[in-house]
């Protein structure tokens, strides 16, 4: 048994498919189906179901390809460790962010990294929050930015800030003539929210639990902005995290963003990373940099009195950008 072969099958594992797990292996087809059958004779079991449409792992094969995941994680961070030595703030980086936050962060601190780290290569990668803490498990990401909780014993949680919700209404809606809002004011309203598998849409159900709203059925949004262009279409009126709202964020005409007095609906944002990761070190030098963004950003007082055109009175900012990969 040898590495390239626990590549193979992870490989096959991941793509179901001999023909697919051969190209991101960059062999052919036969020689990976060669080697996986070798595994199978040395191990004396049989590893995946072969059929012509799918491949299926059976149920030892799982085990095993679980344990290879393993193993070549510690390889990797074995690779980590060496490079890191010699110069720990240069090489790659996976990142993985959830959508609703990427397009609205990442512009105020990758200007910041770019300076901090300049021999850092940034990979990032964009998904839904499911998507990432698999990644995380697999060593396919590094690290990701994610919201509280997340549920998973094996990675480590570094928190960075509270993002404060607001309410995003028309402007002649009876709650945008309100200066600040409380969260019982939302009773009896029926908010525009994204579709399932956003940590967002769970985050704004707990908000409409604690103050009686609820959901405007029949429709669900796939982003932020669609969220955003339906209210200012009158359909409803729907929470936005604030960082959604700051330049360079264009502004939506009639959409009149109103702040929540006392304890403001938000959410928690934090870095994670597997426990055993030999970046640990560098890792939390990075999350400090997110931790340092500016507060102005995340304070609801910013915004103008009601009435007023509904923007964020935050300083406009230039920042470099750095070397970055972002999935959709």
């Amino acid at each position: 048994m040898n590495l390239r072969d626990l590549h193979y099958l992870v490989a096959l594992a991941d793509h179901k498919h001999f023909g697919r797990a051969a190209e991101a292996c960059f062999v052919s087809q036969p020689t990976l189906s060669t080697q996986i059958r070798k595994l199978e004779e040395e191990l004396g079991v049989t590893l995946v179901e072969r059929n012509p449409r799918k491949v299926l792992l059976t149920d030892v094969g799982q085990q095993i390809v679980a344990r290879a995941r393993d193993v070549l994680n510690e390889v990797e961070q074995i690779k980590h460790i060496a490079h890191r030595d010699h110069d720990p703030e240069s090489g790659s980086l996976r990142l993985g962010i959830f959508p609703t936050l990427g397009p609205y962060l990442l512009p105020h601190v990758l200007g910041t990294i770019r300076e901090r780290f300049p021999r850092l290569e940034l990979l990032l990668v964009e998904e839904k929050t499911p998507e990432l803490v698999q990644r995380l498990r697999e060593g396919k990401l590094d690290a990701a930015i994610l919201a509280l909780p997340v549920h998973d014993d094996t990675l480590h949680a570094e928190f960075l800030f509270e993002e404060p919700f607001l309410l995003a209404a028309p402007d002649k809606h009876p709650l945008a003539a309100r200066r600040a809002l409380k969260l019982a004011d939302l009773e009896n309203e029926h908010l525009l929210l994204l579709e399932d598998g956003h940590c967002l849409r769970d985050q704004a159900l707990e908000v409409c639990r604690m103050s009686g709203a609820g959901e405007k059925h029949g429709f669900r949004a796939t982003s932020l902005e669609t969220l955003r262009h339906m209210v200012a279409a009158n359909v409803g009126v729907t929470l936005l995290p604030v960082l959604a709202v700051q330049p360079p964020i264009a502004h939506t005409g009639n959409v009149h963003l109103t702040p929540f007095r006392g304890h403001a609906p938000s959410r928690r944002l934090a870095m994670f990373w597997r426990k055993s990761s030999a970046m640990h070190g560098f890792l939390t030098q990075l999350a400090d940099v997110f931790k340092k963004l500016p507060r102005e950003l995340l304070d609801p007082a910013t915004l103008p009195a009601a009435g007023a055109p509904a923007v964020v009175n935050a300083p406009r900012r230039h920042y470099g950008a750095g070397k970055s990969h972002a999935k959709h």
